[in-house]
């Protein structure tokens, strides 16, 4: 249960106005991405029946983060984070509207699905820098622990209600009209953005050298300071090996446990479940001291999770298999971000953060692609089961190193 200090955190942060609005379109338009995420991946599924296309149009959503993120962090340095993410999110309301047309036309190919993929992700990676750092400038430093949870938790209370809600419009009235909802909420969230009212960060001076030598200065920083660089080392591991999982799932539902849309979307409902758990537990945090150990156990729960689950072949056990496994990467993902947002200091956010999202995105999109193609050859099952034990084998070395990486990520007792 969450308790008195998780409330009032709770309390305390929704008692800014601005923010309050933030989290209601952000809900709005995150339920719309599960909505749309849910049916773009059966589709995908029905079109070819292949797990390395699940993981090719995971890949081409997530790639342009990889490609361009660093450049958008930069622009949202220069500029307002809130009218940037204003722009992005009207491009955001094309792309579904578009892939929404196309589809209800009957013209949905694997190609078309392909270059909306690559649309969104383009969109995506102009819009996490500025969402990430608009989030800093309201709530300020010291509510940022528990900002970062709220938004983990709504993020996860959509990523329960997202796929019943794409299941569901999925199997009664077809993918085209998920796509139209998604579209429908990005219109929701840009009219909550106009009506958040807060004063343009000043920007600290600089020697405008060009968008390419900003961007490097960025990396440089990134990468020179000790607990940011490890944070990210950490966060990409687990990127790479572990969260791609969940983009094999249509096929696991299928091929695995002989179930249809409804059974993809309910596991993962359950994974959202044990997300939204750990959203609601992260709130009661103060602080980042203990953040470390956190991290640790938090490893070796989704290993475990995540290797038993891969090797059996009931539904019904899969699924608290699922919860666990969806508690323990929310868990890590928001200490990780937490410890990030925490120690970067404010000129250089936006590209600190692009930095971020290039992992927590860039690193899926690769281990996606890698598990689709493995499993082609090996099975759906045989990539999960190899990326957990990846991340057991990094759990020991964490183990091993702990007082080490305390230090680095949390600071000197």
């Amino acid at each position: 249960m969450i308790g008195t200090r998780g409330i009032d955190n709770i309390r305390r942060a929704f008692g800014n106005r601005n923010y309050a609005l933030y989290v209601l379109g952000n809900l709005m338009s995150t339920s719309g991405n599960w909505i749309q995420r849910v049916a773009m991946a059966w589709l995908t599924w029905k079109l070819t029946h292949s797990g390395a296309w699940l993981g090719i149009i995971a890949f081409a959503d997530m790639f342009p983060t990889f490609a361009i993120g660093l450049f958008a962090g930069t622009l949202t340095d220069r500029t307002d984070a809130l009218r940037l993410l204003r722009i992005t999110q009207m491009f955001a309301i094309a792309q579904a509207v578009g892939l929404g047309a196309v589809t209800f036309s009957g013209f949905a190919t694997i190609e078309w699905l392909l270059f909306f993929a690559l649309f969104r992700g383009t969109v995506v990676a102009f819009n996490r820098p500025p969402r990430m750092t608009l989030v800093y400038n309201i709530v300020g430093r010291e509510a940022l622990s528990s900002a970062i949870a709220i938004n983990s938790m709504v993020f996860n209370v959509t990523r329960f209600i997202g796929p019943v809600l794409g299941g569901a419009i999925t199997a009664w009235y077809g993918p085209a009209w998920a796509f139209f909802a998604n579209g429908l909420s990005y219109v929701a969230f840009v009219v909550i953005l106009f009506m958040i009212d807060i004063t343009p960060t000043k920007r600290a001076a600089t020697n405008k050298t060009g968008i390419a030598a900003e961007t490097w200065e960025g990396v440089r920083y990134a990468f020179n300071h000790v607990g940011i660089a490890l944070a990210l080392v950490i966060l990409m591991l687990t990127s790479l090996f572990v969260r791609p999982f969940t983009e094999l799932l249509p096929g696991i539902a299928s091929a695995v446990f002989d179930r249809g849309v409804n059974g993809y979307s309910t596991l993962l409902a359950f994974h959202g479940i044990g997300a939204m758990g750990a959203g609601f537990w992260m709130t009661q945090r103060g602080g980042t001291r203990g953040f470390t150990n956190v991290i640790t156990v938090s490893l070796l729960l989704i290993s475990v999770s995540l290797i038993i689950f891969s090797t059996i072949a009931g539904f019904w056990l899969a699924l608290p298999l699922m919860t666990v496994a969806g508690w323990a990467i929310v868990v890590q993902g928001v200490s990780t971000q937490t410890l990030v947002q925490t120690a970067v200091a404010t000129e250089f956010r936006g590209r600190v953060m692009a930095a971020y999202g290039i992992v927590a995105r860039g690193g899926p999109a690769l281990g996606a692609l890698a598990m689709g193609g493995l499993s082609e050859f090996l099975g759906l099952a045989a990539p999960v089961t190899g990326g957990a034990v990846l991340c057991l084998i990094f759990w020991a070395w964490m183990v091993r190193r702990q007082q080490h990486i305390r230090d680095a990520l949390e600071g000197p007792s």
